[in-house]
């Protein structure tokens, strides 16, 4: 029996400029060199990658960076700490940098607040390649935390300044803000979220409640793609979470069914446009 499911993209899914930056960077170099060195995945979806390592694009570790000599590398999206940018001087390599200018801009505010001698605390994912060049500002002194149950038990100093990784739920921020005012802290508080990133929240609050079911698409290493996929589930509770088109489970979905098809900041549109091609295959 045919489905026949009524499938829309949402029309802002998909790279926001910073990631449409970096890879149209790597596109022109792999064009013109053939291959190209990227520190880290230049994107959260394995599938972007995929598509890219097959144009020549060489992802690396940190580790593998003081071993490189006179080559380029490509920086991503989500910036550096500065460590890497003296390795580079060092072996003579050439960074290709396409660090998001909103990271940039977040980067240079962390190293004025930490030059000024003010205690700072980021508000983010542990690990995040943003996050260790955020932390990279600062000579790794910055406390890093991702729930506010993590500072119960630091010892805080009495006054602070707050900042938060740029692809964090506004509302989460200005809750941990609020918390830490009400425990007796002074707090400075830098709201610096990507407006790109935390405008989606409502539009795509708006998205999905216009559909019978949701399907998001998204990396499982974004966190972005994690904040945004709760956010169509408070809305839609039929909302599924998928990588790539093989995840679907065609037992979810009812004759006749809208579909809503959205995705993350790192969720290309050639792949949200195949679990669509895929939906109404059924």
């Amino acid at each position: 029996m045919e489905l026949d499911l009524q499938v829309t993209i949402d029309k802002d899914s998909g790279f926001c400029f910073g990631v449409v930056y970096a890879i149209d960077m790597a596109e022109e170099i792999l064009e013109q060199d053939g291959y190209l060195y990227c520190l880290g995945d230049i994107v959260h979806n394995d599938e972007e990658v995929a598509r890219l390592k097959a144009k020549g694009l060489r992802i690396i570790g940190h580790d593998k960076l003081p071993e490189l000599k006179d080559e380029k590398v490509l920086i991503r999206a989500h910036g550096e700490a500065p460590e890497t940018y003296r390795i580079a001087l060092a072996n003579n390599i050439t960074l290709i940098d396409a660090s998001c200018p909103v990271v940039l801009k977040l980067q240079n505010r962390v190293k004025t607040s930490f030059d000024q001698q003010e205690k700072i605390l980021i508000y983010g994912k542990h690990g995040h390649a943003e996050v260790i060049g955020l932390q990279g500002q600062t000579g790794g002194d910055a406390i890093v935390f991702q729930d506010i149950a993590e500072l119960d038990d630091v010892e805080l100093p009495d006054s602070f300044t707050l900042y938060s990784q740029t692809t964090k739920s506004v509302d989460k921020f200005y809750a941990i803000k609020d918390e830490l005012l009400r425990r007796g802290y002074d707090v400075k508080a830098n709201d610096t979220i990507c407006r790109q990133v935390s405008n989606r929240y409502e539009d795509l609050g708006d998205f999905a409640r216009r559909y019978d079911k949701i399907v998001f698409v998204s990396g499982k290493k974004s966190s972005n793609g994690r904040v945004l996929y709760e956010v169509c589930l408070k809305h839609n509770p039929n909302t599924y979470f998928v990588s790539d088109p093989s995840e679907l489970n065609v037992n979810l979905f009812n004759a006749g069914d809208t579909v809503g098809v959205c995705g993350a900041t790192s969720t290309p549109m050639w792949l949200m446009e195949q679990v669509k091609a895929a939906l109404e295959r059924y």
